[in-house]
């Protein structure tokens, strides 16, 4: 027994002495591989650019809808039946040019019938101033009573009146009869018909045949805010020119603008309390009809040139809770964040009205890299594009040729 605890306790110090060891190693071992503290990494590098005044267009813009000065109905006046279409859909028409014939033959009865009784009342008017010219003379030598002569003037004067009744039918029948040959009242462009040969018109109401509108010139609807209508005043004002005098373009759908510039013509007299907008109409040319009534388009008007404005790019600028905000560096390169007021949008740029001088340095890339207060490495866009072409591409595979 003493011989095996003899033995177990030379085994117990031996593996005590082998774990002193193994732990002495590790100490040694970790002790070695202990490193300096590592360096502060380098300043983010961030693009810049600096602000300098310059000359700024001022413009406005508006959404509305064209529309011809002239839409006209052409509406069926008296009951007939279509006999002819004298047009083609879709062109242009020249006034007076023939659009519809009616079935005339009712309205040629009518028209006889009333030359007819014209006819009558004029024989019977005829016959009444005979017996007037007759009996006058004899009535003057006391030859005839004096009633005979006054039964005949009264006699003459309702033949008189019969006659001008039966000439107003027949100027009557002539219109009605002028109404069946159906022409156009304008020059312009006329639409699609609204009825077909054979069919029944001007039963009970005028009917609607077709449309026919001018478009040239055409009119530009838009409702403008009193903000918007105050500014272009004060701009106005500042050049010198009417809002009358103001060119506007016409931005259509398909974003092209159309070359020929307009004119304001017409703006109400009173703001929509509802709206809090004022009807204003624009006139532009149409030469090539391009333009048709129903397009929805923009116009933007010219308010004239700011000079030593200040802008920056859009993408320096960060909204928060309803405020603008860019960050300016200093010449510690440090940067921090700066509340501007923003005026109008220039293209890829923003008027700032206030915040911001001249000769300043603001952050346009690399906004999430920096903290209010850090030192920052600035290079300009020119910088950028400079070190861009300098890089050589690497990994090139050469061709078979080169081997």
């Amino acid at each position: 027994m003493k011989i095996q605890l003899q033995a177990l306790s030379e085994s117990v110090n031996k593996n005590a002495n082998a774990c002193m060891l193994l732990l002495s190693t590790t100490a040694l071992l970790i002790g070695g591989c202990k490193k300096e503290a590592a360096a502060p990494p380098p300043p983010p590098t961030v693009e810049v650019t600096k602000i300098m005044p310059t000359n700024t267009p001022s413009s406005i813009e508006f959404i509305g809808q064209l529309d011809s000065p002239q839409n006209v109905d052409v509406r069926a006046r008296v009951e007939g039946f279509i006999d002819k279409m004298l047009f083609v859909e879709g062109t242009d028409i020249k006034e007076g040019a023939p659009l519809f014939l009616l079935d005339d033959k009712p309205f040629k009865e009518r028209l006889a019938a009333a030359e007819g009784s014209l006819a009558e009342a004029k024989a019977a008017l005829g016959k009444s101033q005979k017996d007037v010219a007759r009996l006058t003379p004899l009535a003057e030598k006391h030859a005839v009573p004096q009633q005979d002569l006054d039964n005949a003037l009264a006699a003459q004067d309702v033949s008189q009146a019969a006659v001008l009744t039966a000439q107003a039918r027949v100027d009557s029948a002539k219109i009605d009869l002028g109404y069946c040959d159906i022409r156009s009242p304008v020059n312009g462009l006329i639409g699609g018909k609204q009825v077909s040969i054979g069919d029944l018109v001007g039963k009970g109401q005028p009917t609607l045949l077709v449309t026919i509108s001018t478009l040239d010139p055409i009119w530009f609807y838009c409702n403008v805010s009193e903000v918007d209508f105050l500014r272009a005043q004060q701009e106005s004002n500042r050049t010198g020119k009417k809002i009358e005098d103001l060119p506007v373009e016409l931005l259509l759908a398909d974003g092209s603008t159309l070359p020929e510039k307009g004119r304001f013509v017409f703006l109400d007299r009173a703001v929509d309390a509802k709206t809090g907008t004022l009807r204003a109409r624009v006139q532009f040319p149409n030469t090539r009809k391009l333009l048709r009534p129903g397009m929805f388009a923009r116009i933007r008007v010219d308010l004239g040139i700011h000079t030593n404005t200040l802008q920056v790019p859009q993408q320096a600028v960060t909204e928060l809770q309803g405020k603008s905000f860019v960050w300016t560096v200093d010449d510690q390169n440090k940067v921090s964040q700066r509340p501007i007021e923003v005026g109008e949008e220039t293209g890829e740029n923003v008027v700032v009205k206030s915040g911001l001088n001249a000769g300043e340095r603001i952050v346009v890339e690399g906004l999430q890299k920096i903290r209010d207060g850090a030192v920052v490495q600035p290079v300009t866009a020119s910088q950028v594009a400079s070190a861009t072409q300098n890089l050589e591409p690497t990994g090139r595979t050469n061709s078979p040729k080169e081997h």
